[in-house]
């Protein structure tokens, strides 16, 4: 669904960044999660090749998503199947992501999930997602008792004048 937002009487409608935004939901399936997120970065590389973008904005957003996804169905939503998460993607023509994922669950404090740079977390082969969340992302903020994670990343186009290996 293509839209015009304008952020009120301020702007004028030639500032007015024009989205695309994509509602889904999936079952709380963890094997369900790969596939959902193809989908999800078919209709993002899309968006994202309008403004010529580099690779690696585009595999940071892939990871962070797979990381939202799979607190959400693993730690929110404890993998019931009768529960459902909810994802909202905006893509802005000027260059922004704006990826909104809820789960059903209980929710969580994100301030008390311990560090996993601490070096007795190093070598635990869980407990990172939120961490690789907001190293990748410009903005990442947990809403409605944490059963909301809403990632924000910024496109900067590619410089047609420069080689990219």
């Amino acid at each position: 669904m293509a839209a015009t937002h304008d952020d009120g009487p301020l702007r004028s409608n030639l500032d007015a960044a024009t989205f695309v935004e994509l509602h889904q939901s999936l079952a709380s399936r963890a094997a369900a999660i790969s596939s959902f997120v193809d989908q999800l970065m078919r209709f993002i590389r899309f968006f994202m090749e309008k403004g010529g973008t580099a690779k690696e904005a585009e595999e940071e957003i892939e990871i962070a998503i797979y990381e939202a996804l799979a607190n959400a169905v693993i730690h929110g939503n404890h993998e019931n199947q009768e529960k459902q998460v909810h994802v909202a993607c905006r893509c802005s023509m000027d260059g922004e992501v704006v990826i909104s994922v809820r789960d059903e669950g209980e929710g969580f404090d994100s301030r008390v999930v311990p560090d996993p740079t601490e070096a007795q977390r190093l070598l635990l082969t869980h407990g990172r997602g939120l961490h690789l969340m907001k190293a990748l992302m410009d903005e990442v903020s947990f809403e409605e008792n944490g059963t909301v994670v809403r990632m924000r990343k910024r496109i900067k186009p590619l410089d047609r004048n420069r080689t990219y290996s």
